[in-house]
C-alpha cells in the first residue's frame, strides 16, 4: 500500500469539486463560542458533503482569520446562512418537512447510532459549555447523544459534530 502524495490528493480534490454532491443534511451551530471550532465544523461539513450550515445566536461567521485557520478554505465551499434566533429557524425548517435532530444530554436522549434519520434533516449542535438550549430541545424530533465510556461525559463540539454528521450521511445514503 502506498500513501498518496500531496499533488495526488489535490487532484482528487479537484475531481470531487467537479462532482459537487451535497447530501440532504444541514446543521445548526447554536452559540458556538470558539471560532476555531466553527472553522473545524466548516471543514468537516465540506468533507461530509453537507448541504448547509446555519450559524445561530452568537456563533461567529466568516470571514474571520480564526475561522479560516481551521477551515482551510472550506468556508468558500459550504453554503451557510446567519440567523439570530435558532427557534425561528427551527420552526421554519420543520414547516418545510425537515427532521430536527439535536445532539444533547436529555432525559430522553437516545444513542446517535440507534435512531432513524429522515431526509432532509438538520442536526443541531450547541455551546461548548451549556449545550443546546432547552427551548430548542423541546422542538426536536429526536434528541441524541454520543455515549461516553470514560470519566468525561462530553467531547469537543467539533468532534461531536464530525461523528454526528458522518453517521447521519452514512445512514441516509446506505441504500445508494
Amino acid at each position: 500500500m502506498r500513501k498518496l502524495y500531496h499533488d495526488e490528493i489535490l487532484n482528487l480534490q479537484q475531481i470531487q469539486c467537479e462532482k459537487k454532491r451535497r447530501f440532504p443534511v444541514s446543521a445548526i451551530l447554536e452559540n458556538i463560542r470558539s471560532l476555531y471550532n466553527v472553522g473545524s465544523m466548516f471543514r468537516t461539513a465540506d468533507g461530509a458533503g453537507l448541504q448547509k450550515l446555519y450559524l445561530c445566536g452568537y456563533t461567529a461567521s466568516p470571514p474571520r482569520p480564526e475561522i479560516e485557520k481551521s477551515a482551510l478554505g472550506s468556508t468558500q465551499n459550504v453554503s451557510w446562512e446567519r440567523f439570530e434566533e435558532t427557534l425561528t429557524l427551527i420552526r421554519y425548517l420543520k414547516s418545510q418537512g425537515e427532521q430536527i435532530v439535536v445532539f444533547e444530554h436529555c432525559e430522553n436522549s437516545k444513542p446517535y447510532n440507534q435512531i432513524e434519520y429522515h431526509s432532509p434533516c438538520t442536526l443541531v449542535f450547541g455551546n461548548e459549555v451549556n449545550g443546546v438550549s432547552a427551548e430548542v430541545c423541546a422542538l426536536a424530533d429526536e434528541i441524541v447523544l454520543i455515549p461516553m465510556y470514560g470519566i468525561k461525559q462530553s467531547l469537543n463540539v467539533s468532534v461531536s459534530f464530525g461523528i454526528g454528521v458522518y453517521n447521519a450521511t452514512a445512514l441516509l445514503n446506505r441504500g445508494e
